[in-house]
C-alpha cells in the first residue's frame, strides 16, 4: 500500500474579514540559497510586495508557523507550513445586502444581488457573497455549491461542513439540479420562441467575453418568453449546462441581448461601477433532491429585476 500524504497542521491563524490567510509550504533547498526563511520570503515575494514590505510584515508578527511568528533569522526548512493574511486593496462597497432564502443545520441558501461576486477572485475579495456570509452569519467553514457570475443575482447554494461539499458539488457536476433564471431583453416577435440553443463556448483566461466557436456543443439553453411589455420581454431560460456566460452569450445570439449587458454583443469600456444599471438577469429558482435526506427541495429568489415594466395592476 502508497503511504497516504501528510495532513497539513491546522492554521494557527483566524480569518480575517471572511477570507482564510494564505498557507506556504516551504519548498525543498538543496542547493541551501536560503539560509533563513526570511531569504525564501524576499525571493519569493520581493517582485510583487519588495523586500521592504516583506521585512516589515516579519518584524510585525504577521509570517506565522505552527509555533508561532517567524523572526527574521529562523533558520530554513523545507517543507515547513507558513501563514499569512495579504494585504486587501480597498474595494467599492456593493450597496446591497445579500438575502437568506433558507438556512439550516447544512446549507445556506444565499439571495445574491448584482455585482457581488460568489467568492473572492481578482480585485473582488471581501466585497463578495462568501466573505460577508462567513462574517455576518458567524461561518467560518462556509464554501459555495456552485458559483454565480459576479453581474447576476439570485440562488446561491452555500454548503455549511466542509464534509458534505462533495455531495452537492456533485448535484451540480452531474446536471441534477434544475435552474431557472429569468432575465428581460428586448421582444422581437421575428425570433420564434421557445427555442433550445446549442453551441460550443470558450472562454479565454483575460478575455472578458466568452465566445462561440465551431465544434462539438459544450452548451445548451432553452428559451421561453413568459411575456411582453413596452417593447420589452421577460424570458425564462433554463441552462441544461453550465458554461461561463452561457445565458448571456445564447440569448445575445438569439438576437435579444440582456438589458445592461456590459459584454454581450459588444464589449463596453470598463469604467466606475454603475451600480443604477444591474444586468437584467436573476437566477430565479433552485430544485433538486437532498443527497442526505432525499427530500425535494425547490427554493425561489425574492429579487425582482428593475426594469421589467410593472403593470397597471401592480
Amino acid at each position: 500500500m502508497g503511504r497516504g500524504r501528510r495532513a497539513a497542521p491546522v492554521c494557527p491563524l483566524p480569518q480575517r474579514d471572511g477570507i482564510d490567510p494564505v498557507r506556504l509550504r516551504l519548498p525543498g533547498d538543496p542547493d541551501r540559497a536560503w539560509p533563513t526563511v526570511r531569504d525564501h520570503l524576499v525571493h519569493r515575494f520581493a517582485g510583487t510586495v519588495g523586500a521592504e514590505r516583506v521585512d516589515a510584515m516579519l518584524r510585525d508578527g504577521r509570517f506565522v508557523g505552527t509555533d508561532g511568528p517567524l523572526t527574521a533569522d529562523e533558520p530554513y526548512t523545507a517543507g515547513r507550513h507558513v501563514w499569512f493574511h495579504r494585504d486587501f486593496a480597498p474595494e467599492a462597497p456593493v450597496p446591497c445586502e445579500v438575502g437568506i432564502v433558507h438556512r439550516d443545520e447544512r446549507l445556506v441558501i444565499a439571495d445574491k444581488p448584482h455585482f457581488l461576486a460568489t467568492t473572492p477572485r481578482g480585485s473582488h475579495i471581501t466585497e463578495t457573497a462568501l466573505a460577508r456570509l462567513r462574517r455576518d452569519l458567524g461561518l467560518p467553514a462556509l464554501q459555495p455549491a456552485h458559483r454565480l457570475d459576479r453581474l447576476t443575482a439570485g440562488l446561491v447554494l452555500f454548503v455549511v461542513r466542509p464534509g458534505d461539499r462533495g455531495a452537492y458539488q456533485t448535484l451540480f457536476r452531474d446536471r441534477r439540479v434544475r435552474k431557472e433564471y429569468e432575465a428581460v431583453a428586448p421582444y422581437d416577435p421575428g425570433v420564434a420562441l421557445p427555442v433550445t440553443v446549442r453551441s460550443r463556448i470558450e472562454k479565454e483566461r483575460g478575455v472578458p467575453a466568452a465566445r462561440v466557436v465551431p465544434g462539438e456543443p459544450n452548451s445548451e439553453s432553452r428559451i421561453e418568453l413568459l411575456e411582453q411589455r413596452g417593447g420589452l420581454g421577460r424570458y425564462r431560460l433554463l441552462p441544461a449546462t453550465g458554461r461561463t456566460h452561457q445565458l448571456r452569450v445564447h440569448m445575445s445570439g438569439a438576437g435579444l441581448p440582456i438589458l445592461n449587458d456590459p459584454l454581450y454583443p459588444s464589449v463596453l469600456p470598463e469604467g466606475p461601477e454603475d451600480f443604477s444599471r444591474p444586468l437584467q438577469l436573476l437566477a430565479r429558482t433552485l430544485e433538486f433532491t437532498d443527497p442526505f435526506t432525499g427530500e425535494r427541495r425547490l427554493f425561489a429568489s425574492r429579487r425582482r429585476l428593475a426594469q421589467w415594466p410593472r403593470s397597471i395592476h401592480s
